[in-house]
């Protein structure tokens, strides 16, 4: 093991009591490893701990991984390993800065916008969309030129459902002509069953006039019935710890999402205007607010985008380089090997 840290909200100085312990690190192979069948670029001890080969590593942090350029910044406070050799790669740390940063920073915190506003987000359905409906929701009449609600056409009449009858009207898929009776012993079987997945037709006499003609939009009562059982699933799993109200706002949004989200922006920022990178958050007590729900929806993305529109331009006038340099590295890599070797050799010989 080169380098363990304690990382996440502990690190930046946002955790709460529930907050989890995770642990990032990097580690190196032994040459019999590396060249034989045995390298291993990452492995996972649990859900909270991830640890990279340092080739690996160094492959994330010129692709400006978030998560792992973090490592080369951490607080002193949540370092729990850190080998002479690990120094090889921190003191070059600035050198990962580059312009790459802007799109995994900003591109991060964009995808946290995008779920802040609810998109694809099943917590912000409207509420008429987490209320299971019936066929007959999606039933509609047609009278006199134009279309209506089904529900609403009955309302209007003073008329139930449970006294229609429908009869299939042919080539005309899922259309129906709708009959009523009235009479304390009704003819038909109503256009519903209390569990039906269906309409269902009547035998209906040939000397009763229609009222009118029905159409059953079977397709959206099945997206409704398939998104309606993602909802209930997803509501059964979902982390209610991270969901919280928000200010002045009828929704309920990941308050997590949120945090991160300003912490990325403000981090590319400071990556673009400092040229450096700092873990432990100065803002703190504003993330944890944010988390907690206790800001204006409205102003948060409004603020996000436009510092994400002042990054892009920062993008363009930054004097930090596009990319890092692959020679070195793979000269970081070469050199904490061989200083892991030599570290060996001398163990071996003690």
């Amino acid at each position: 093991m080169l380098f363990k840290a304690l990382v996440g909200s502990q690190a930046y100085g946002t955790a709460t009591p529930s907050s989890d312990h995770d642990y990032k690190g990097v580690y190196v192979q032994p040459d019999n490893d590396i060249l034989g069948f045995g390298y291993k670029e990452q492995y996972e001890d649990g859900k909270d701990e991830v640890y990279y080969e340092i080739r690996r590593f160094v492959e994330l942090l010129q692709s400006a991984n978030p998560t792992v350029l973090e490592l080369l910044f951490m607080p002193e406070d949540c370092i729990l390993v850190n080998e002479p050799a690990f120094e090889l790669v921190r003191k070059h740390r600035s050198a990962f800065l580059t312009k790459k940063c802007f799109a995994s920073f900003g591109g991060y915190a964009i995808a946290q916008i995008q779920k802040a506003k609810g998109l694809n987000k099943k917590m912000n359905w409207e509420s008429e969309k987490t209320v299971r409906k019936t066929p007959l929701d999606f039933c509609y009449a047609y009278q006199d030129g134009k279309t209506y609600v089904l529900k609403d056409f009955l309302s209007s009449r003073g008329l139930v459902q449970e006294r229609c009858g429908l009869v299939k009207l042919d080539h005309f898929e899922q259309c129906y002509a709708l009959y009523y009776d009235d009479s304390p012993d009704t003819l038909f079987r109503g256009i519903i069953a209390d569990d039906s997945n269906d309409v269902r037709l009547s035998s209906v006499p040939k000397s009763i006039l229609p009222l009118t003609i029905i159409y059953f939009n079977k397709s959206a009562y099945s997206q409704h019935c398939r998104l309606y059982r993602e909802y209930e699933t997803w509501l059964e799993n979902r982390n209610t710890q991270r969901y919280v109200d928000i200010q002045g706002h009828q929704q309920r949004v990941d308050g997590k999402n949120l945090l991160h989200c300003r912490r990325l922006l403000d981090m590319a920022l400071e990556i673009a205007q400092e040229g450096t990178l700092n873990v432990r958050r100065p803002n703190a007590a504003e993330l944890l607010a944010i988390r907690r729900g206790e800001v204006n929806l409205e102003r948060i993305i409004t603020e996000a985008e436009t510092d994400i529109a002042v990054l892009h331009e920062l993008a363009k006038t930054s004097s930090l380089p596009e990319s890092v340099d692959k020679s070195l590295g793979n000269d970081i890599v070469l050199a904490v090997r061989e200083v892991m070797r030599e570290r060996s050799r001398e163990a071996m010989q003690r």
